[in-house]
């Protein structure tokens, strides 16, 4: 009985609990002697399908020979320890500068990866390590084990198949864990959450269509707390489902409130986690809070995460379409960060793509994150969805995501989540931003860029006179952003700026706008640069300083009706 407690049957390894005092004596020993203690805390990677698909003898089997192969690894350097299921721990003692305990992990990371025999199978498994130290992060084993657990989950989220450290950012995590965790569940029953809403505008007005539910913590000695303090401890201490089922009904009742007030042509966009939505009640769940509430189910949108697809995908697959059934909406959030194949993406019944607030940033500066944002707003046309673009700060980048045929916007830009009471003011008064969605002449739009003040006033005098629209820019950062935010047809640059050569200039430009027809005006001429650039398409004429009024003026007139000829609708 005494060895059952305390040795693993599967693998034959010691048990982690019976290890304990191993580890605080290690931990003591390493106090007198001034040296550390590593905590190693090993995940396999999905190797639930295993013994989901194969079953468990074969997962035994796999067990038994990573056991095996850990086991080869940790040999001279410390313990071994089976925590519970495809969880182990290594806990080695050592003197700094005798052994590095990342790059430890990253041998046993590697060493994982080689394939296990498992007749007739050959099995592929990755690792996730977590790495706590004593006595720099915790003193006893527990807050040890606790601490390498929570870099380990941290790992998990980066992607699997990677190490973590446990730093002061997780610490922040662990003491939140710790300070909030006994608190949530009476939070979620005392009404101490309040729901957020932050709007979701149409391209072509400003108009609000939608609003996203974002929930808060209203504590009554730490302030209003965002989601990214006490979600992960909902995730951890097994609350997200009540938590989901919280949002979820309060989303409903002040959509309520909402349509009695007059607006019927808005919906309420509600993240429900995959635990949530893979419960067999969860359709149950949203039909009684639909009909608790009285709302049109087209009024409530539901959002999973783009990972989500590639988990549990066949019961996922089944919700959704009991979803739609019911006449829900559904969106697939922060599109492009994370790995669901396009097979999965056009069998599920999507309404919206949201593409990921990273592939906006340098939208309208950087050829790949522009060429990034086009792609995923041309797939999502295709497979017949609508794309919103998350993150939109700057004007900028709403001009460029608006030419380029993008949805919907939601972020800062329009205004932060707020709650119930200005989100309702908001939606009286229904349009935001009008001046930057005011409209603009659709063409003959002339912007001129030179780092010379005077060459651009001369140049802005000579081509009003021909009824251009004329834009200025002093630097290409500035042409940039007036790219961004107008419908340029034509762009003549200078050729020596301080930051790039004109022709570099408009070759990022080609990337960024293709439709653009580019000119060079400078008074110094490298033939090999102007024909190189011409070869590539980047520019479409160099003309050279001085510059006569009237030929110039005459170029310019041929390149309004090139790129007119060039976009002449076909008979």
């Amino acid at each position: 009985m005494a060895y059952a407690a305390s040795q693993d049957p599967v693998t034959g390894l010691p048990r982690f609990a019976a290890q304990e005092d191993y580890l605080r004596e290690a931990m003591t020993e390493a106090m007198g002697r001034g040296s550390r203690v590593a905590l190693f805390y090993l995940d396999i990677d999905r190797f639930h399908s295993v013994n989901e698909t194969m079953g468990h003898s074969v997962g035994d089997q796999a067990l038994r020979l990573i056991a095996e192969r850990l086991r080869s690894q940790v040999a001279g350097f410390g313990r071994l320890s089976r925590l519970a299921g495809d969880e182990f721990i290594v806990v080695v003692a050592y003197r700094p500068g005798e052994f590095n305990p990342l790059a430890f992990a990253e041998q046993l990371r590697r060493r994982m990866e080689a394939p296990l025999a498992v007749l007739p199978y050959s099995l592929y498994f990755t690792c996730t390590i977590g790495i706590a130290e004593f006595p720099d992060n915790a003193t006893t084993p527990t807050d040890l084990l606790n601490c390498a657990e929570i870099a380990m989950a941290r790992a998990k989220r980066r992607g699997r198949n990677t190490v973590e450290v446990f730093n002061n950012e997780h610490a922040a995590e662990l003491r939140d864990r710790m300070a909030l965790g006994g608190r949530l569940r009476d939070a979620i029953i005392g009404n101490e959450l309040v729901l957020y809403f932050q709007p979701q505008v149409n391209a072509q007005n400003g108009r609000i269509v939608g609003l996203e539910a974002l929930v808060r913590w209203q504590t009554p000695d730490l302030g209003l707390l965002p989601p990214s303090r006490f979600i992960r401890v909902a995730e951890e201490l097994g609350l997200v489902v009540q938590l989901g089922r919280w949002v979820l009904d309060a989303a409903c009742r002040q959509l309520r409130a909402w349509l009695d007030a007059g607006h019927d042509d808005v919906l309420v966009s509600v993240n429900i986690s995959m635990q949530q939505m893979l419960r067999p009640t969860f359709i149950e769940e949203v039909r009684e809070a639909l009909r608790a509430s009285g709302v049109p189910a087209r009024m409530l949108e539901i959002e999973l995460t783009e990972n989500a697809i590639g988990e549990s995908e066949t019961r996922l697959l089944e919700t959704v379409t009991e979803l739609k059934a019911l006449g829900v909406q559904l969106a697939l959030d922060d599109f492009g960060v994370g790995y669901s194949s396009l097979s999965h993406l056009k069998q599920f019944p999507i309404d919206k793509l949201k593409i990921d607030r990273s592939f906006i940033v340098d939208v309208s500066t950087e050829s790949d994150g522009a060429a990034l944002a086009r792609a995923v707003i041309a797939l999502g046309h295709q497979l017949g969805m609508a794309v919103v673009a998350q993150g939109v700060e700057t004007e900028a980048q709403l001009g460029f995501l608006r030419r380029n045929h993008c949805d919907l916007f939601q972020g800062f830009l329009f205004g932060a989540p707020v709650d119930a009471r200005d989100a309702g003011r908001l939606l009286r008064h229904r349009y935001l931003l009008p001046g930057a969605f005011a409209s603009t002449r659709p063409d003959r739009t002339l912007l001129l860029v030179d780092d010379e003040e005077n060459v651009l006033r001369a140049l802005l005098r000579l081509f009003r006179r021909d009824g251009y629209r004329v834009l200025t820019a002093s630097s290409v950062d500035e042409a940039y952003d007036l790219l961004a935010r107008n419908h340029v047809q034509v762009i003549l640059s200078d050729q020596r700026m301080p930051q790039v050569s004109g022709t570099e200039f408009l070759g990022r430009v080609k990337e960024l706008y293709p439709d653009t027809v580019r000119l060079v005006l400078s008074g110094y001429t490298d033939l090999a640069t102007v024909t190189d650039a011409i070869n590539r398409g980047a520019i479409y004429r160099f003309l050279t300083k001085p510059w006569n009024d009237d030929e110039l003026r005459e170029h310019i007139r041929e390149a309004f009706r090139t790129h007119a000829a060039a976009h002449r609708p076909e008979t």
